[in-house]
Formats: structure tokens, sequence, C-alpha cells
């Protein structure tokens, strides 16, 4: 009997994911990117003698990579080296103070003793609340393609579902993460976890505090030689195991009948396919990829978008050694940036800074003398009237300022620069409105909300990537992929 056939729309990390477990389980699998490298929004530039990774910066859960390069029959370690980031965070507070957060409880624990004593009990109070909650979400939320309701009424869920209040639905990120500090550069700090996938501390569940245990319960990771070397490892798996990939292939058309897909349209030519895996939005792919399916764009406008970005590829002529690999400045007033980021959908009058720095972990990515910086806003997703070029130059001349007050005065020292806004998100990686994480989670029931990874509306279509269940971040991505593959499997088999 002849292989089924899937096509892969995307050569993101879900897509990847979903393609090499495809290929592993004996379908014969095309993957179409329409981009000259795989990747999606985890990808890399040079310019000159600087190199940067463009997306994720930090990895977490590196279990889930594991897991994935055993599925397929080969060995990570003989692909990728994994190095534990300490500290994984230098945090500038407004006030002048500065904080290293670790994933060593010992070294955390004195940390914040040192920034607010009276909180070093707290802290442990909330890492345990933060660890209940992975307790009860991981496999459910996190393994499990929750709107599969027959997978959900396995015996082993069945009491998870029926704790869904020990999760902390009901409150926001901010309202749980201010139980438990007292001093309010914790509270920021706590809070600026939300954004890991997208969404605004001061609406978001508080589910969302699942996060900082990841980061401080599991430990913080980066690749050695950068992020995109996971992309490399994965493409090489993926050839190895028979997977055709093209690149500078765009994906037209996802073709079906009303009730069934059956394949493709690239570049004009039609490619037939018994299942179709989208790496997509797939907010985008209802709209511009799948004709008809009115109903289906309307619901989909309902959702609300998450953050996007502003960054500032920066090549810098020289060493700042108070800097750290990772690095967070955060805004005078965090409620203030949020309202205008999702309420007013502004440019954030003063933004927080986000700054990674490989060259402290790779020197070969900067001169000898210099430094390669990725420097990340938070911005609002695309909506008629913003003025992305005006706003590049204000933000850039913010952003210098604010490191000049803080005696890092670079602005002669940038010999190379690129910039990316919201704009070139939606370009380059067809991203709904321009978000970097999909769908935002500003609401109670946003995690049941994020769209399936089995499409209800046309047989034989699926979905990975960060737009869909259970989420954005390079782990969360994975697992998509490893949902999509699982489900397809079980049909086609």
């Amino acid at each position: 009997m002849e292989n089924k056939t899937v096509a892969v729309v995307g050569g993101g990390l879900g897509a990847l994911s979903g393609a090499i477990r495809l290929a592993r389980l004996g379908f014969a699998v095309q993957l179409f990117e329409k981009n000259p490298t795989l990747g999606g929004k985890v990808n890399e530039v040079v310019l000159t003698d600087y190199r940067f990774d463009t997306g994720a910066s930090l990895l977490t859960m590196p279990s889930v990579i594991d897991e994935l390069f055993d599925f397929a029959g080969f060995k990570r370690s003989n692909y990728l080296d994994f190095v534990r980031i300490d500290p994984i965070c230098r945090y500038f507070f407004p006030d002048g103070a500065v904080m290293d957060t670790s994933a060593d409880k010992k070294k955390m624990k004195t940390a914040i003793a040192q920034l607010s004593a009276n909180d070093v009990k707290a802290y442990e109070a909330f890492l345990k609340y933060a660890e209940r909650i992975h307790d009860l979400t991981a496999e459910i939320f996190m393994s499990t393609p929750i709107h599969e309701f027959g997978k959900l009424m396995r015996h082993r869920y069945l009491r998870t579902l029926f704790r869904l209040h020990q999760i902390d639905p009901f409150r926001t990120v901010h309202q749980s993460v201010s139980r438990f500090f007292s001093d309010p550069r914790l509270v920021q700090l706590f809070d600026r976890y939300a954004t890991y996938n997208g969404s605004d501390p001061f609406q978001a569940p508080a589910t969302l505090n699942i996060i900082p245990y990841i980061e401080y319960g599991l430990g913080g990771y980066y690749i050695k030689g950068g992020i995109y070397r996971l992309v490399d490892a994965l493409t090489a798996v993926a050839y190895a195991l028979g997977v055709q990939i093209h690149t500078s292939a765009k994906v037209e058309t996802i073709r079906h009948d009303g009730k069934r897909v059956n394949g493709v349209q690239v570049n004009g030519d039609k490619i037939d396919a018994d299942y179709v895996l989208c790496g997509a939005d797939a907010v985008v792919a209802y709209h511009e990829l799948l004709e008809g399916l009115q109903h289906q764009r309307e619901k989909l406008n309902q959702l609300e978008p998450s953050l996007s970005g502003m960054v500032f590829l920066w090549g810098v002529k020289a060493k700042h050694p108070a800097l750290a690999h990772h690095n967070i400045i955060f805004s005078g007033d965090y409620s203030t940036e949020f309202k205008q980021i999702f309420r007013d959908r502004q440019v954030p009058d003063e933004p927080t800074i986000y700054i990674a720095i490989t060259s402290k972990a790779d020197a070969a990515h900067a001169p000898t003398d210099g430094e390669n910086w990725f420097v990340l806003l938070n911005m609002p997703y695309l909506v008629p009237g913003q003025r992305w070029e005006k706003e590049t130059i204000r933000m850039r001349r913010v952003v210098l300022d604010r490191l000049k007050q803080l005696g890092f005065d670079i602005a002669d020292q940038i010999e190379v620069e690129h910039i990316y806004t919201p704009e070139d998100f939606s370009e380059l990686y067809a991203s709904n409105q321009g978000s970097i994480y999909g769908v935002s989670s500003n609401s109670k029931t946003t995690a049941f909300r994020r769209l399936p990874n089995r499409s209800r509306l046309l047989d034989g279509l699926y979905f990975a990537g960060g737009s869909v269940h259970p989420g954005g971040g390079i782990p969360l991505v994975i697992l998509s992929g490893k949902m999509a593959a699982t489900l397809i499997a079980e049909n086609g088999f």
C-alpha cells in the first residue's frame, strides 16, 4: 500500500516538528516554505562581522526537544549543545536597582533578599504556587490536544478538570503576583512573564504564572552557536527521514472540496495530498489560503491578536561588562505601557527594553571589540492609523536616551543596524496583524478558545505553530507539531 501523503505549509518549528514525526511514522511528507530559509520567526541575520538570532533567545523545557530527537531515532547531543544560563536575566528597575535572576534557588533568594528582604519567603510560596499550576496543567494542556473531547475524558485527566479552580483562572497575573510580593519591583518582574505568550499581565489569567516556574524551577538554556542551530538540526533530521523540503515556495491555496482538503497550490502548481498540516498562522490561513468559510473568518476576527514587537539589531563596537546575556530595562509605569499597547493600540511612550547579547556566550558572534545587541520592545498589533516609520525613529531615540541614562552611551558605537516593525512580522511571516505569539491570552477562556490542532470544518486539515494549541514559544510550538502529527497518524492508519 502506498504511503499516505502530507503537505506541510510553512517551515517554522511547529511545521518542522510535525513533518519529522510524520516522516518517522511512514508518511510521505513535502514541506513548503515561502521564504528562502526555514525557521519562521526563529531565524538569523549576519551583518558584516555581527551575527544575530531574530526570534526566541531563551530555551526552556529542553526535554521537549530531546523527546523529538528520540522519537525520530536521533541523538540530540550529536546536533545541539544546551548551555544552562546563569544569571538567566539581569533586571534594571526604574529606581536604579539591578537584580540578577537565577534558577539556582539559593542565588535567587539571595538576590531577592538584597532587593526586598521581606519577600524571600514570598518567593518560596510563589514558586510552590506556580509549581502546583504546572503539576495540574502540564500534561493536560501541554501534551494533549484539549479540543479532542475523547482524549480529555481519559480517567487521569478528569481529576484535573474537576480541579481547574486550583490553576487560578479567575484572577489576573497581576492580581495574583501582587498577593505574594510586597515590593512593586518584584511584582513587575513576575508580571513580565505574561509577555512570554504575548499577553497583558493586567488582563491575562493567573494560570500563566506557570511560566516563571518553568524558568526558575526547571531552568533556562541557550543553544551553543545560537538558537537558530535548532532549525539547522531539525532540518538535517527532516532531510534524513526523507522529508522533501521546498524553500521560496509560497503556498497560495490549501485546496479543498468544501468537506475535505486534497492538497495545496504552490507557485501555481497543484500538489495533491491526503492531509495538509498548516504551520502558518491559522487566522491568516483561514483568511488567505482557504476559499469560502466566511463564517469561520468572522469568528476568528473576534480573537485578539497577541503583542507584536519592534526589534533593533545593533552591532555595537564596544564591550559592556555591566550587561548580561539577557537584560530587561523596565518602564516606569508598567500598567500604562500595557494600556497603551492593548487598549489604545499605540506605541507606548516608555517601553520596557529587552536586550539579548549572544556574544556573551559565543564570542564568534561579534568582533573581539564588539557585541551583538538584539533589542526588543513590546508593540501593539497592526491597526489602521499607525505610522511605523515615524514611530521607529522615535523609539530608537527613546531607547538610546534610556540606555545613556544607565551609563550605556552607545549611539556612536553602533556599526551596523537592522530594524523590524510589526509590518515586517506581517510581511515576512504572514502573522495575524503582525502579532508575534498568535492569539493573546487576555481573557479567562483563551486557553480553550485558542484554535485547535484539527480543523472542525475540513477533514484532513491540521494546524501547528504558535497560533494554535498549546501556544507560542519554542517548546509549545514543537509540542503543537507533535499533537497535529499524532492526530493525523490516528486518522491515517
